[in-house]
C-alpha cells in the first residue's frame, strides 16, 4: 500500500433499468478486493456502491414493464444492493439516487457551487442523443451512423438546455493527469484521455427539460422547467454520500465525512468501465476544479466482459446473471474466474466451461490439493502436530507474496495478483515432490514445517480474493489447544 493509510474507494453507479449482469459485479469485487486488501494493510477505508437512477432510461424501461418508474426503480436497485452478500462484498455505504436523503441536497449544492465559478449557461441545443449511453454524440463519434456502445441510431434532440464550460478547464485539467496528480490507469486509458483533451472537448449539456425527462429527475437550482442530467447527478454522488450540501452542520462545504474522505492526503480511488471513462475522467474532474473541491487521486479503469464476442449489457440483452452463477457453482468459483482470468487490457469472454476449469485446476486442483496433502502428511507422519512458529528456511515465493500482491493491486493487476497466489502453490508442491518428506522421518518436521508455512501464507493472502476460502484454510493449517491440526478435508470440491 502506498503512503496513504486513508481509502475511499468507490464503484460506478450503474443504471436499474434492468437487474444486474456480470460486468458490474466484475466491478464490485474488483473493489472488495482493493479494500480488503488495503485494510489488511494498516489503512482505513470507506467503500461506496449505489444505483444511479434518476435516468430517462428507467422512465422507458418502467413504461416498457407497465409500471410507475420509482416502483421499477425501487426493485432493481434492492436487486444491486443484494448482489453484495452472494459475491461475499462488503461495502461500507449505498447510495440511491432517487431516494436517499443526502443526494439531491449534494447535487444541488455542487450545481451552486459551479454557478458561482460562473462555469453554468443556458443555450438552445440540437443533437443526436443515444438513450442507452444518456449521451450525445458528435457526428465524428458515430459508426455509420450509430451509437458505438449500443449500434442504435441517436434521436435527434432539439431544445435548450443547461450547459458546462468544459473547455475553461481543459488545460489544467491536462496538467493534473501529466503531473500525476490524477492517475488513469491502465496507461492506454490515460493516453485516449489526454488525446480528447489536446484536440479539445467542447462544452456539454447539463440539463434535461423536465417535459422530456417526463418529470423523472432532480429539479435544476433555480429553474423548475430542467432536472440535472443524470451523469452530473450520478456522479455527484460520490460527495453526497459524504454529505455534501447537508443542513448539518450548518457550513455545507465542510461536513465531518468531507473533512475526512475527500481531502488531501486521502486516497480517492474510483472504479469504472471504459465505456463511461470519460465521464470520470473528463466530466467529473472538471466539474470539480470548477466547485474547488478535489480531484480523485486515481480512476481505474476495466474493460469489457463479453459473451460470444459481444458486450455484456442489460441493454443489448446479453447479460449472465451473477447471483445464479454463485448459486450453481459457488462464491469461490465465480470470484476466483473474475479476478484470475479477466485481462487488465482488453475484453474477456466468459463461459461457463472456463469458469469450471479455472475453478478446478487453481482451487480444488491446486491451492485445495496443496493443502490437504500437507495436512494429511502431518497427520500421518506427525500425528498432526505442527509448531506455528515460521521455519528456518521458507520458501522464497512465500516470502516474496505479500510485497508482489501488494504491488500487483497498486497497478490494478488482478490477474498478477492471483498469479502469484498459483505460482506459490507450485513452488510448495514442487518442494513437497522433491523433499519426499513421508520418506525420511528425520528429515519430515522440517520440510512439513515449510510446506505448512506456505499454506498458511496462501491463507493469509488469499483473504482479500476469497475471503472465506481464505477462512478454511487458515483453519485447516491451526492447531487445536491440544497441537494437533484438524483432520484434512476438501476446501474446493470439484466443479
Amino acid at each position: 500500500m502506498t503512503t496513504r493509510q486513508r481509502s475511499y474507494l468507490t464503484t460506478t453507479l450503474p443504471y436499474v433499468n434492468a437487474r444486474p449482469h456480470l460486468g458490474f459485479a466484475l466491478e464490485l469485487v474488483q473493489a472488495d478486493v482493493l479494500a480488503r486488501h488495503r485494510r489488511a494493510s494498516g489503512g482505513e477505508v470507506r467503500l461506496l456502491g449505489g444505483t444511479d437512477e434518476n435516468s430517462l432510461k428507467n422512465v422507458l424501461a418502467a413504461g416498457t414493464a407497465g409500471t410507475d418508474v420509482r416502483t421499477l426503480v425501487a426493485r432493481h436497485a434492492a436487486a444491486f444492493r443484494a448482489l453484495a452478500a452472494p459475491l461475499e462484498v462488503e461495502l461500507d455505504d449505498f447510495l440511491r439516487t432517487s431516494a436517499d436523503p443526502r443526494h439531491a441536497p449534494g447535487v444541488a449544492e455542487l450545481w451552486r457551487r459551479c454557478a458561482a465559478a460562473g462555469d453554468l449557461y443556458r443555450k438552445e441545443y440540437r443533437g443526436r442523443y443515444c438513450v442507452g449511453c444518456e449521451q450525445f454524440y458528435q457526428p465524428e463519434e458515430l459508426v455509420d451512423g450509430r451509437c458505438p456502445e449500443h449500434h442504435t441510431e441517436p434521436e435527434t434532440v432539439a431544445e435548450q438546455n443547461w450547459f458546462f464550460r468544459l473547455s475553461r478547464h481543459t488545460a489544467r485539467l491536462h496538467t493534473e493527469i501529466t503531473e500525476g496528480r490524477l492517475r488513469i490507469d491502465p496507461p492506454a486509458r490515460r493516453n485516449e484521455v489526454l488525446a480528447l483533451l489536446e484536440v479539445g472537448l467542447p462544452d456539454f449539456s447539463v440539463s434535461r427539460s423536465r417535459e422530456r425527462a417526463r418529470g423523472w429527475g432532480i429539479p435544476v437550482p433555480g429553474d423548475d422547467s430542467q432536472v440535472v442530467y443524470v451523469w452530473w447527478d450520478g456522479l455527484a454522488g460520490y460527495l453526497s454520500a459524504l454529505g455534501l450540501g447537508s443542513p448539518d452542520p450548518a457550513d455545507a462545504r465542510d461536513t465531518p465525512d468531507l473533512r475526512r474522505w475527500w481531502r488531501d492526503g486521502v486516497r480517492r480511488t474510483h472504479l469504472c468501465g471504459k465505456g463511461v471513462l470519460r465521464f470520470h475522467a473528463v466530466y467529473w474532474p472538471a466539474i470539480l476544479l470548477s466547485a474547488g473541491l478535489p480531484l480523485p487521486t486515481e480512476v481505474l479503469v476495466h474493460d469489457y466482459l463479453t459473451v460470444g464476442g459481444r458486450k455484456i449489457s442489460k441493454s443489448a440483452g446479453t447479460t449472465v446473471d451473477p447471483v445464479g452463477l454463485v448459486a450453481e457453482h459457488g462464491v469461490d468459483a465465480v470470484r476466483w474466474w473474475l479476478l484470475r482470468e479477466v485481462a487488465k487490457v482488453g475484453d474477456t469472454d466468459f463461459t461457463v466451461e472456463r469458469l469450471v476449469d479455472r475453478a478446478n485446476t487453481d482451487l480444488a486442483g491446486g491451492i485445495g490439493n496443496l493443502v490437504k496433502r500437507v495436512v494429511t502428511l502431518i497427520h500421518r507422519q506427525l500425528d498432526g502436530k505442527a509448531g506455528s512458529a515460521a521455519p528456518a528456511a521458507p520458501l522464497p515465493e512465500a516470502v516474496a507474496l505479500p510485497g508482489e500482491i501488494a504491488a500487483a493491486l497498486d497497478a490494478y493487476d488482478p490477474r498478477r495478483a492471483t498469479g502469484a497466489l498459483c505460482r506459490l502453490t507450485a513452488a510448495a508442491n514442487r518442494h513437497l515432490d522433491r523433499t519426499r518428506p513421508w520418506s525420511d522421518p528425520a528429515d519430515a518436521p522440517d520440510q512439513l514445517a515449510v510446506l505448512l508455512h506456505a499454506c498458511r501464507t496462501l491463507g493469509e493472502q488469499l483473504a482479500p480474493f476469497l475471503p472465506t476460502a481464505a477462512t478454511r484454510i487458515l483453519a485447516q493449517c491451526t492447531p487445536a489447544p491440544d497441537g494437533r491440526l484438524p483432520a484434512p478435508g476438501t476446501l474446493f470440491p470439484r466443479l
